[in-house]
């Protein structure tokens, strides 16, 4: 079966194309063992979805092994593989490193984990002011003097086909994006239908330098997917403890019922509106999980939702 959620998109002006659903390697990783993980693969795969996200962070470092188990024996041209840079889990910590020298062992690390000779698409991991408080500027310095360079020189080597960043914030990835070549960012649950920051200016500057945008965490990690209800989580937080959060997803909730759209639905397609955004990765706990998101992204959704939406204040009239 061949789903037209599989059709895919240019990545910038490279040559690699994405599924508009992606498949993520994060919580799938921490979530499921290793039969689980190549069922949802193997889902996807019959789907005909062909871009998995995972990352040296995910499960340390086993999210790429597995993802190189469950695609090894798979034609390489056919998928696309994303992979990130300069943070990792080890001890019970978090490292970084976004030095020269240390992406160039990062990147070649994540080449034996997954089993292959080059990656689709390598991304400068979580370089954020959240993270790294007073060592932010110190540790973006290094990311645009080390790690922009060595992937630079690891695209001409086509060692890596696309150069990005991934992060949740959107004014650091229009400060990537005027600083470099970028060919996309992954912005993490920053374009939802709870977060609009990104349509002020970082999105608009993507559209006119033709760099694409991947949405990851589109659910903003629970409460778009679930809706209210007991234990509805809000950026990895109950969201019950971010002020003015369960209201609004009620409103949607309402407008939704109004016009027959699950919450799930609209939050899995709001991202894709703007042009600049080419794919949406979510994590996937099971197969059946993940053929009920493809439901969501065929799904019609009338006009007349998105307008009473921006009636109502829930998302920017430009959206």
């Amino acid at each position: 079966m061949n789903s037209p959620v599989g059709n895919r998109s240019q990545l910038g002006r490279t040559d690699v194309r994405v599924s508009s659903l992606g498949i993520g390697g994060g919580s799938l990783s921490n979530a499921i063992g290793d039969g689980g993980f190549r069922e949802v693969v193997d889902e996807a795969w019959k789907q005909g979805l062909r871009y998995f996200d995972t990352a040296p962070l995910y499960a340390n470092g086993l999210s790429e092994q597995r993802f190189g188990e469950a695609l090894v024996a798979r034609s390489r041209t056919e998928f696309v593989l994303s992979s990130k840079t300069g943070r990792w889990n080890s001890d019970g910590g978090n490292h970084f490193d976004y030095s020269y020298e240390g992406t160039m062992r990062s990147v070649e690390e994540s080449l034996a984990r997954l089993h292959m000779d080059y990656i689709d698409v390598v991304c400068i991991h979580d370089v954020i002011p959240a993270l790294h408080g007073e060592a932010f500027e110190s540790r973006f310095g290094e990311a645009m003097s080390g790690a922009y360079r060595a992937l630079e020189e690891l695209k001409q080597q086509k060692v890596v086909r696309a150069i990005g960043a991934a992060l949740r914030e959107p004014d650091v990835c229009e400060r990537f994006a005027r600083e470099g070549n970028f060919d996309c960012f992954m912005l993490a649950g920053g374009h939802t239908l709870l977060q609009h920051g990104a349509m002020s200016s970082f999105l608009p500057l993507c559209v006119e330098r033709h760099i694409s945008v991947i949405v990851a965490s589109p659910f903003n990690t629970g409460i778009l997917a679930t809706g209210v209800c007991e234990g509805a989580r809000y950026e990895y937080r109950p969201a019950e403890e971010t002020p003015g959060i369960v209201e609004r997803v009620r409103q949607l909730e309402e407008i939704g019922r109004i016009h027959d759209v699950p919450l799930a639905v609209a939050a899995l397609q709001f991202p894709l509106r703007c042009s600049a955004v080419v794919s949406v990765v979510a994590g996937h706990q099971s197969a059946e999980e993940l053929r009920r998101n493809l439901r969501c992204m065929e799904t019609t959704i009338p006009d007349g939702y998105w307008r009473d939406l921006k009636a109502a204040g829930l998302i920017p009239v430009a959206a």
